[in-house]
């Protein structure tokens, strides 16, 4: 099965890039990695819309157990993982990762652990994978040591998702751009 991920900063298209590579299936899994956050509207108003871009035929699973789904093999659905930032900031938030002392002491192994784990079960899983990811090597230095550690983090996770990947791509101002792999550049619908 062909593994693609796909890199983006913020409101690149990245996210409809994705889900019109997998436009003429009906029965992919979606796998949102950011959680509910019922109190945060703007947040709301986001998941609204890319629930509205998806066809209603399409599940949903709110996890971040991305091995586990990966793993599954008794599932023939393809899978659309949205995204790979989101999920790092929660295996960080559960490692206590933001925490200087935290992350000398254990976090950063933890962490890095996970991260190789994901990196493993997306080179090995049998099904079909679009991954979503932010790219972090274009933007502002982050000001704060736990932003830059996020930052470096992410960045070593993106490398090794895309090693394990068939294809890659960037995308830029709604425009991919392919970096590994075959991947066609017709136009998605608009976002």
């Amino acid at each position: 099965m062909t593994r693609t991920l796909i890199l983006g900063g913020a409101r690149s298209g990245k996210s409809t890039r994705a889900e019109w590579l997998l436009r003429e299936r009906t029965d992919v899994l979606y796998v949102a990695t950011g959680g509910r956050r019922a109190d945060d509207p703007d947040w709301q108003q986001r998941v609204a819309l890319h629930r509205g871009r998806r066809p209603t035929s399409w599940r949903t699973a709110e996890t971040v157990e991305l091995e586990r789904i990966l793993a599954d093999g008794d599932d023939p659905a393809p899978v659309l993982i949205d995204c790979l930032g989101m999920w790092l900031t929660t295996v960080m938030d559960e490692a206590d990762a933001w925490d200087d002392a935290a992350w000398e002491e254990r976090a950063a192994d933890s962490v890095e652990q996970r991260c190789a784990g994901l990196a493993g079960a997306m080179r090995v899983t049998r099904r079909q994978v679009v991954a979503v990811s932010n790219e972090v090597g274009l933007g502002v230095v982050p000001a704060t040591t736990a932003g830059r550690r996020f930052r470096d983090t992410l960045g070593r996770l993106n490398m090794a998702v895309a090693e394990a990947c068939d294809e890659v791509l960037l995308v830029v101002a709604g425009q991919p751009l392919t970096i590994k792999g075959q991947i066609t550049d017709a136009a998605p619908r608009t976002a």
